[in-house]
């Protein structure tokens, strides 16, 4: 009755692991990731030919680059999803103690490439960006400690996460790099939220926020810079933001054609973190839309099959990784439009970028072996003691 109701696949004695993998993964979501890299591959065509000219490199260099980084993603992402839960659990604690690390060490190894960040290690031929796969790992590992919280006489895992969302918030804004922070900070308060979290104390976290905020505007010029930038009455139209709105604009409905397109020319992280504008000039409002229903379509899917897991931890880690990845995207294209000020992050699986490739493939990896289709046991097992 239960796998009646709850939708879960009974597993045939002795079914080999692909067939099983193929029958219970959610296959459209998988698609949709494709679509969304082949469309960051097209985009890189045309976004990174002026960065490849700038740097003296073959015209599709970050192209080539980036079909590399994205098979290595792809590759981990298909691998990550055959994972049970919990070997994913296990492997998520492993990467996050190495990536809380690197993250506390880069004031001391780290290097800004001159963007006034010290955000990446670097390794000659590539950089890594620690915190891009800091987020999933803590995601997973803060989904361990909430639903810990609710058994009984567990240990008080809420505070853990919260104190642990604290001190990595605390890092990544002494790069800085506040919205990272933000991400992690909504991640974690995403799972609180869905364990049964009081509204008194979500408002009380969020006044702490907002107080936050305050103090990194008095004492952050970087942050104070771009919070000016954004709430100014006219857009400078030299500065990214300003490129960027113009483009989306000329762009139209139908695009000015393929490789048309001059914003490219203009913004030096055209490739990255403005891709968005790039496509909205040369393809139009028609191609933006079609990225923003491939990534609600994965939330969504997520979110619905999520609602029939019976397991607290499975159903927390699962909807941290679904919001985290999904308000990312929203971020990245809100910033595009000025409806938020400038964060410096990608487009998961669009943009140009190795750490945010690989680390969007570990994401989608746990979030779709988290929603694979598995018989669900009966009511009670909710309050069993999990093992790690």
């Amino acid at each position: 009755m239960t796998e009646m109701v709850y939708g879960a696949s009974p597993r045939p004695a002795g079914e080999p692991i692909l067939p099983r993998w193929w029958r219970t993964v959610d296959k459209v979501s998988i698609v949709c990731v494709l679509m969304l890299f082949g469309i960051g591959l097209l985009l890189g065509l045309a976004a990174s030919v002026p960065l490849a000219e700038r740097n003296g490199f073959a015209p599709f260099h970050y192209v080539e680059r980036q079909l590399v980084f994205g098979g290595v993603a792809l590759l981990v992402m298909l691998f990550t999803t055959m994972l049970e839960p919990r070997v994913v659990r296990r492997l998520a604690v492993i990467g996050f103690l190495f990536s809380f690390v690197a993250v506390a060490l880069l004031p001391v190894l780290g290097t800004d490439f001159g963007k006034g960040a010290v955000r990446w290690y670097s390794l000659g031929f590539a950089s890594v960006q620690p915190s891009e796969f800091l987020k999933p790992g803590f995601v997973v590992v803060a989904a361990w400690l909430l639903a810990a919280a609710q058994e009984v006489a567990g240990p008080p895992g809420r505070s853990y996460s919260f104190m642990l969302a604290v001190i990595i918030c605390a890092m990544l804004a002494l790069q800085p790099d506040f919205g990272q922070a933000c991400l992690i900070l909504f991640g974690w308060g995403v799972m609180y939220f869905v364990g049964g979290a009081p509204y008194a104390l979500l408002i009380a976290i969020a006044a702490m926020v907002v107080a936050a905020g305050a103090f990194a505007y008095n004492s952050s010029e970087h942050f104070a810079r771009r919070i000016d930038g954004f709430l100014s009455a006219e857009v400078d139209p030299t500065t990214q933001l300003g490129y960027a709105t113009n483009a989306i604009r000329e762009g139209g409905l139908f695009g000015v054609g393929v490789g048309e397109g001059r914003v490219k020319w203009s913004l030096p992280d055209a490739h990255t973190d403005f891709i968005i504008a790039v496509a909205a000039e040369e393809y139009g409002l028609i191609i933006v839309l079609a990225i923003i229903a491939l990534y609600a379509t994965i939330l969504v899917r997520s979110l619905a099959r999520l609602m029939r897991e019976r397991d607290p931890f499975i159903r927390l880690a699962g909807t941290g990784l679904a919001c985290v990845f999904a308000i990312q995207a929203m971020i990245n294209m809100s910033v595009a439009v000025r409806l938020m000020p400038a964060k410096g992050m990608t487009l998961p699986f669009v943009s140009y970028g190795g750490s945010s490739l690989i680390a969007g493939g570990i994401t989608l990896g746990m979030l779709l072996a988290f929603t694979r289709k598995r018989p669900q046991g009966v009511i009670t097992d909710v309050f069993r003691r999990g093992r790690v």
